[in-house]
């Protein structure tokens, strides 16, 4: 069998007579795209199939696609679920299970669908699964329901048409929605999978171990933190350009044994790997790297919200209420030495929350207050903590390149000024559930905003927490302030792009001069393969099988 080359496609939005300035945005949003070019090895055409062995440092933690917002497990099933609206491999959006989207009216965009198109139980896909995707996104137990924050409601037109209505012009709609994958509505019913997997109350179902979707790779074995086995969906609707028929992918947390098990063949492509081996594979001929600049920055949060830390010798108030206190640990933190040394500068220094090549990011925002223990000791002294104090940090090791290490080298830093901090460190497994229930005071997140645009990341990580629509659901420290919220409210309807983006940037600045968070560096992608192996790697670290072939 041939592989074949998928042909670029042209998107055309049909426009309202009154919705006429979204295509403005639209413009701008395929050269935001575009500039967020990834790393692409050649795609090999060869005929023949074979089995591709991935390890990553930790594991898809469950098959429900709407659990857990998290990009290695979104990632994943990516290759057996699909979105409306996908992304090729220069992040540009495309056609995925909607040929086309359109705006019909100011408020409402309208998804006609690919026909023909089959779930991996031979059942077919229609409007009545794409109204019960969206709807259970963006329901009970979703961690992905921030994206359709704006959706008022999702109305099947006909078997092959669904119409969603915003509450107001939302022009990044089909962006966001390139990561809410859809499921079938009889599955699910059948399964009694009709609510996500709630990640923070530990609540699991059939949707934990089993899938159904329409992607180019089916689930045929599932052993949590063990592997879980792929095979290629023989009646896939579109085109596979790579030879893979069977994916074998691993957690192995461990970098000594992931870059061990590479050498000796036991795998032919990890993620991430450790960048002190980065030479020593370029070295190797039966090796190689591929390596990319990531749209992932990684950042520290605080609890801002109780008035005492759970975590500290602090009793009876809230340091990290105390901007004083905030700014202390910002420039107390040697962050461009933790980029030289710890991540072998292989990441880039942030100041902002988005990362460059992300709609509404500014360079003139993007600038660092500088290292300076001494203004920090002083900063400390003048909030009423001269000796310093004790906190826990709640880190996890293995999500993010070097994210223990980071954590390590910056409690090292804190140290100097007093302030003594215990790193707590654990897998993710058990990492993502304590934080994302906010049982904690110090922590670290990375975050790759969806749709690329800054809003996505004000949305979920810096919008004070309300409601049940997602809006702060990452924001585990409960940072507040009122004129960024006003501002993201603002920017999710606001059509004119001149004015959207004054507004994301006065938002980004608030959250800087704040000291809201400390965002620590942008990361780099680095992946260790075979030298036989070639894979498309994107901007986002999203891996897709369908891009990659053994030769």
């Amino acid at each position: 069998m041939t592989a074949v080359q998928l042909t670029p496609l042209e998107l055309k939005i049909k426009m309202h007579p009154h919705t006429r300035p979204l295509l403005h945005i639209a413009k701008t949003f395929a050269l935001v795209i575009a500039m967020a070019l990834p790393i692409t090895a050649a795609i090999c055409t060869s005929a023949s199939a074979t089995t591709l062995r991935v390890a990553n440092q930790g594991d898809a933690l469950s098959m429900d696609p709407h659990s857990l917002a998290e990009a290695v497990q979104l990632a994943f099933l990516g290759n057996i679920f699909e979105p409306l609206v996908t992304n090729d491999k220069a992040l540009k959006p495309i056609p995925g299970l909607a040929t086309k989207w359109s705006l019909v009216s100011p408020n409402v965009w309208r998804f006609e669908l690919r026909k023909g198109v089959k779930f991996h139980d031979d059942r077919p896909f229609s409007a009545d699964d794409v109204v019960f995707s969206l709807q259970r996104a963006r329901g009970e137990g979703s961690d992905m329901k921030g994206n359709l924050a704006s959706v008022r409601d999702i109305r099947k037109v006909d078997d092959y048409t669904v119409d969603v209505e915003t509450n107001g012009p939302n022009p990044i709609l089909p962006n966001l929605l390139t990561m809410t994958y859809m499921m079938s509505k009889s599955w699910a019913e059948a399964n009694a999978a009709e609510r996500p997997v709630d990640r923070r109350k530990g609540v699991e179902n059939t949707a934990t171990t089993k899938a159904n979707g329409t992607g180019p790779y089916r689930l045929r074995e599932r052993q949590p933190s063990v592997k879980t086995t792929l095979t290629r969906n023989p009646t896939y609707w579109g085109p596979i350009e790579g030879n893979v028929t069977e994916v074998v992918f691993q957690p192995i947390s461990n970098d000594a044994t992931r870059v061990a098990a590479l050498i000796s063949n036991e795998v032919d492509l990890i993620d991430p790997l450790p960048l002190q081996d980065v030479p020593k594979l370029q070295a190797n001929s039966a090796l190689r790297v591929a390596q990319g600049k990531e749209s992932r920055i990684v950042f520290f949060g605080f609890d801002q919200k109780r008035d005492e830390l759970l975590y500290s010798n602090v009793k009876g108030k809230n340091p990290f209420k105390d901007k004083r206190v905030r700014q202390a640990f910002l420039q107390a933190i040697d962050t461009q030495t933790i980029i030289d040394k710890v991540m072998r500068k292989a990441a880039y220094p942030a100041a902002l929350m988005v990362a460059e090549g992300m709609n509404g990011y500014s360079a003139q925002n993007d600038k660092r207050l500088p290292f300076d223990p001494i203004a920090a000791k002083r900063l400390l002294t003048e909030a009423g903590y001269p000796d310093g104090f004790e906190v826990t940090l709640n880190c996890p090791n293995d999500r993010y390149v070097n994210d223990s290490e980071v954590c390590v080298a910056s409690a090292a830093y804190l140290a100097r000024i007093g302030v003594k901090v215990r790193v707590d460190a654990e897998p993710k497994g058990t990492y993502f559930t304590k934080v994302l229930k906010r049982d904690t005071s110090f922590f670290m997140v990375g975050w790759s905003p969806a749709g690329y645009d800054a809003h996505n990341a004000l949305f979920y990580l810096m919008a004070t927490p309300a409601g049940t629509a997602g809006q702060g659901s990452w924001n585990m420290g409960a940072y507040s302030n009122a004129r960024l919220d006003t501002l993201t409210s603002a920017i999710q309807i606001e059509t004119d792009l001149t004015k959207r983006t004054a507004m994301m940037n006065e938002a980004l600045a608030l959250h800087r001069d704040d000291v809201g968070h400390i965002p620590m560096h942008q990361q780099s992608l680095a992946w260790g393969m075979r030298a036989n192996v070639e894979i498309a790697q994107r901007a986002d670290n999203y891996m897709f099988f369908k891009w990659a072939s053994v030769r």
